[in-house]
């Protein structure tokens, strides 16, 4: 029996509930389709557009006088527990119709990061919607925000992204993978947390979900780590007309194309980083990297980008 975590991007979940809700039972065939394989799997997921949107939508409400302001690491908590549900009930559903007999649960997870990290000065992870530069500058003006380019795809907000250092449920995810649950984890990367004379408090962060993802698949000892994107495979000279697909990627190779600038910084090169971060030194293990919709035949082999530390 193999134990699987399995990564499902923010960007892939719909830009509103309903979106989202219709999306995830798509998903949840695939998902379940991993257990019927005889694997332990355990689900974490990102909430870019939604933390975003979670944010925005609290702060437009307190500037009016409706309610109170939320800080970002509370919306961080509400975006887990709102996928969180979307998944659990769609998951449920799925495993109902089987006759599988198992239960799902979500932890609202937290992780804590360095205080002292670099990123805190220097804002770089995307969340909410994708803005034209003159509507990003607009609201930079209004609100203070930071905007970035993201990918020739628009402009969006950026906050600080640590790294992750240690998952504060670790010992409660572990004991649900050993009553055979179905657990969904690490939502959003996590809410991130520092330790204080106090104990923990949360930061206004989000930790990069394909990061706390490998740190969770190490933790948990897992055997894969698959990330689920956009796209069937990684490539190099992504868009371009030489753009070619790896089916395979060693951690020179990656090392090389990281070189060369072939990855995103903010798209693609987390998610290589991610991988590299849990594989190497383990040639046991194995990463792949796939779309949402060629799941199923990137388990069968044939699509998606698998990543060995040989």
């Amino acid at each position: 029996m193999a134990k699987v975590v399995v990564a499902l991007g923010g960007n892939a979940l719909g830009k509103s509930p309903e979106e989202q809700l219709k999306l995830v039972k798509n998903t949840a065939s695939s998902l379940i389709g991993l257990i019927d394989a005889g694997n332990q799997v355990v689900i974490s997921h990102g909430n870019g557009p939604q933390v975003g949107a979670i944010n925005l939508g609290m702060n437009f409400a307190a500037e009016n006088g409706k309610t109170a302001a939320f800080p970002f690491p509370e919306c961080g908590a509400m975006s887990q527990g709102y996928i969180g549900y979307h998944l659990q009930q769609s998951l449920q559903n799925e495993l109902h119709k089987r006759w599988m007999n198992k239960n799902v649960a979500t932890i609202v997870t937290q992780i804590a990061v360095d205080p002292q990290d670099p990123a805190f000065d220097n804002p770089s992870k995307p969340v909410g919607d994708f803005y034209t530069k003159e509507q990003a500058e607009q609201i930079e003006k209004e609100k203070g925000y930071t905007f970035k380019e993201d990918a020739g795809r628009g402009y969006r907000q950026v906050v600080p992204s640590p790294l992750p250092k240690k998952i504060m449920e670790l010992n409660s995810i572990n004991t649900l993978i050993e009553s055979g649950d179905l657990v969904i984890a690490g939502g959003g990367g996590g809410v991130p947390v520092i330790m204080t004379d106090d104990g923990l408090q949360g930061v206004p962060a989000v930790i990069d979900k394909d990061r706390s993802s490998a740190l969770l698949a190490d933790q948990i000892s897992a055997d894969k780590l698959i990330i689920l994107t956009a796209v069937d495979y990684v490539y190099v000279n992504y868009g371009k007309p030489d753009e070619k697909a790896l089916k395979t990627l060693t951690i020179d190779e990656a090392h090389k194309y990281m070189d060369e600038k072939q990855f995103a910084a903010g798209s693609m090169l987390p998610k290589i980083e991610a991988c590299l971060s849990f594989v190497e030194g383990h040639p046991e293990r194995e990463a792949i990297i796939t779309s949402l919709n060629g799941l199923d035949d990137a388990l069968a082999g044939k699509v998606g980008t698998v990543i060995r530390d040989n």
